[in-house]
């Protein structure tokens, strides 16, 4: 049991920016217990109108200026301090991993596809 973190990308058309569903997903990143990331992404869905009271199998998607926002707070040591049941610790060394996945994000974004994250905990 744990934290299981994953971005996706689908060409579905969607019209919500969270707690959508899609058929059809590839998978663009995957973290495991890395729950300061899981936090920030928490903090997006509840901006962008996120109920579900666990945050938890729901989608959100993710646009260039959530990625903005998200590689600033990265490379400035600001994701949310995150704690829960088997989330485990975030480590330093992940920020190449989050980098990377940002850049292929805005590269899915370029070609016209959703990018969106969801986890399993």
């Amino acid at each position: 049991m744990g934290l299981d973190m994953y971005a996706f990308t689908t060409a579905e058309p969607i019209t919500a920016e969270v707690d959508f569903t899609t058929e059809t997903a590839t998978e663009l990143a995957y973290w495991r217990k890395h729950p300061n990331l899981h936090g920030w992404m928490e903090q997006l869905y509840r901006a962008k109108g996120g109920t579900d009271a666990d945050f938890n199998c729901v989608n959100v998607a993710l646009d260039a200026d959530d990625l903005d926002r998200l590689e600033r707070d990265i490379r400035h040591q600001a994701l949310p301090h995150t704690e829960g049941f088997f989330f485990g610790t975030s480590r330093p060394d992940e920020i190449d991993l989050d980098l990377a996945f940002i850049e292929k994000a805005r590269a899915a974004i370029a070609e016209g596809k959703t990018v969106f994250y969801t986890s399993w905990w």
